[in-house]
């Protein structure tokens, strides 16, 4: 977990950028003030729109809303793939069972300002064998729902590569699909590439023991690069340990332009194009 305390402000972007991925409902429910500031302090940036992620019930149910309030805003739901094992073996500290759980999502997918689907997908780090079964098939559900609706998939993948792309080739991707928090090499990015996939990298891109990452965004074209924080996890460097928001999409944003060797107002016109063309206009 992330402490509270928060990296000094980045130095703005020369244009604007979308974080593709952010969880502002972490202390955004029980300070909902806390959302204005961080915006306020993307816009700052030059992160001036976020897709916000509810991929627990609670959380879910409050991106909803969320995004009527916050112009700057755009929502994804699901049931996270740690969470929808523990719904289908009710084992949930909510006591709802995996049909009503992805009922609900399916019916918060088609709200006002919900544009995509996610985070879904396969985590095989923190699921063990038992849940991976239930894993798979909301994995699957999701996908079908994302077509179902017409949006986007967000796809969380852990040390699952090869299944999520077996998934994924067996029941067809979306026609948009999202790998967030990329997390794969070269090799894995040029496979995800030729289906078509945009790849959303995070502060894990900045790391130094992450280098097969920022080769990933070199092998990627860039009208498919997203950048995003997975906020408040995954601060980039030199900030690891404190509280990620979205401004510091800023941080990682110059450190995967520089790699690529991409001037840094076209890279940035280049994310801001991707985003729209994923998510439609703010």
């Amino acid at each position: 977990m992330p402490t509270d305390s928060r990296p000094p402000a980045p130095t703005p972007l020369p244009g604007p950028i979308v974080d593709n991925h952010a969880h502002l409902d972490w202390g955004g429910m029980e300070d909902p003030a806390s959302v204005t500031t961080l915006l306020a302090e993307a816009q700052a940036a030059g992160v001036t729109r976020v897709v916000q992620v509810g991929c627990e019930l609670d959380s879910a149910h409050w991106t909803a809303q969320a995004v009527l309030e916050h112009p700057q805003l755009v929502g994804a739901v699901a049931l996270h793939p740690n969470e929808a094992p523990l719904h289908a073996a009710g084992t949930h500290d909510s006591g709802v069972s995996y049909e009503d759980a992805f009922a609900q999502i399916a019916d918060l997918a088609r709200a006002e300002r919900i544009r995509a689907v996610g985070e879904t997908g396969l985590d095989y780090f923190r699921t063990g064998e038992d849940g991976r079964a239930a894993q798979e098939t909301a994995f699957r559900d999701h996908i079908a729902l994302a077509k179902e609706v017409g949006l986007p998939l967000q796809i969380h993948d852990r040390d699952a590569h090869a299944d999520v792309l077996r998934v994924l080739d067996a029941d067809g991707a979306p026609p948009a699909t999202v790998l967030h928090c990329f997390s794969g090499d070269e090799a894995f990015a040029r496979e995800c590439v030729e289906r078509g996939f945009y790849l959303s990298f995070a502060g894990t891109a900045t790391f130094r023991n992450a280098p097969h990452l920022l080769a990933a965004a070199v092998a990627t074209p860039a009208s498919h690069v997203l950048i995003e924080t997975d906020a408040p996890f995954l601060t980039p460097h030199p900030h690891r340990g404190l509280r990620n928001a979205p401004a510091m999409a800023a941080v990682t944003a110059r450190a995967v332009a520089h790699a690529r060797g991409d001037d840094l107002t076209a890279f940035c016109a280049a994310v801001n194009a991707a985003s729209g063309t994923l998510y439609g206009p703010w």
